[in-house]
């Protein structure tokens, strides 16, 4: 895409209007912040696939349900050990926020819990939850699930069947920043393949199939009728741990599931975590000096990034010159705009 076509919008500009319309479409002033702040943020770290691009389905979700705004979390179990948290369809920004901190405020106190959300609208880049984990010192794994329509084929297969179930992982440091580990199930994210699409641009061979099962490097396949296929990353090691985001995320702890074709027009996650403080169970010096000891063992070649660290230098990068946004993203959020009665529409131009 040429740059003609792309605009380098300052973040804070990006911020404000993602508030504005928020407020718009009826959330208060806390979810409307959280949600833009977790978009612009993924924006920043070069994750456009889940930054402000992602507004327009939620629009559309709220109009058809599937979001209830201004939704409380509710702690529908408690055993000591474990939280299970209901967001009956809220905003994933705010619920997954309020429930990694219930879960901070618990393995602080006991060394560790576990902590499920389930029924949550979209939560996002599953990376940031990890990091407001490590912020607060704790490691933290976490599994899940994607019910928005089958958009994924299992290993050998070439019809979809799952979403693209991410996981992630945060270690915090002491004096660096956390090492997070991130990523979809799916060889790519099908918010990086609607990036494309309204880029114009191809995708990498070896990710998509079209919906006749044959590969395919055009990301529009994917948004057809009837739809193509991702395929998941690692092929039977990917699939695997694809499912097992599927059943630790969702099926144990009574939350929906992907098993149908079609959606509703909704993005429900749940998210099974894992959360603990080295610190509480005594441990915290000799992890801190082991970790340190992997990490300059592994990174020891100029050439080796460690987890993490080039979304810390393409958000540097951003922050200073702007974040790019494509045309079409840029319609999608003025038409979003207007959809809440914001008649000047998102205010980029």
């Amino acid at each position: 895409m040429t740059q003609s076509n792309m605009r380098l919008v300052p973040w804070d500009r990006l911020q404000a209007s993602t508030v504005a319309l928020f407020r718009a479409a009826g959330s208060e002033a806390r979810e409307a912040r959280l949600i833009a702040e977790h978009l612009v943020e993924a924006n920043l770290r070069g994750h456009d696939s889940h930054g402000v691009g992602v507004v327009p389905m939620y629009i559309n979700g709220l109009v058809a349900g599937g979001l209830v705004l201004n939704q409380s979390l509710n702690v529908a179990v408690d055993t000591g050990a474990m939280l299970i948290c209901d967001a009956g369809q809220g905003a994933g920004q705010v619920m997954a926020h309020d429930a990694m901190e219930l879960g901070i405020a618990r393995a602080r106190d006991t060394g560790s819990a576990i902590v499920s959300l389930r029924n949550s609208h979209h939560i996002g880049r599953i990376g940031h939850w990890a990091e407001q984990c490590a912020s607060a010192g704790l490691v933290s794994i976490h599994f899940v699930n994607v019910v928005a329509g089958a958009i994924v084929a299992p290993f050998g297969g070439t019809r979809a069947r799952l979403g693209t179930n991410p996981f992630a992982a945060a270690f915090p440091r002491k004096d660096a920043p956390p090492v997070v580990v991130d990523f979809a199930t799916s060889k790519l994210a099908s918010g990086k393949v609607r990036v494309a699409h309204n880029k114009g641009v191809e995708i990498p061979p070896g990710a998509l199939l079209d919906n006749m099962g044959q590969p395919t490097t055009d990301p529009g396949k994917l948004f057809e009728t009837p739809p193509g296929s991702l395929m998941t990353f690692g092929e039977h090691k990917g699939w695997g741990m694809m499912l097992a985001c599927e059943l630790l995320g969702a099926a144990l702890v009574g939350a929906p599931t992907q098993h149908q074709a079609a959606g509703n027009g909704a993005v429900i996650n749940s998210m099974f975590s894992v959360i603990v403080s080295p610190d509480r169970l005594g441990t915290g010096g000799p992890f801190g000096e082991e970790l340190e000891a992997v990490l300059g063992w592994v990174s020891s070649e100029d050439t080796v990034k460690l987890p993490g660290e080039p979304e810390l230098e393409t958000r540097q990068q951003r922050i200073i010159d702007g974040i790019p946004i494509d045309a079409a993203t840029l319609e999608q959020l003025d038409a979003a705009a207007r959809q809440v009665g914001l008649e000047k529409g998102f205010g980029i131009v």
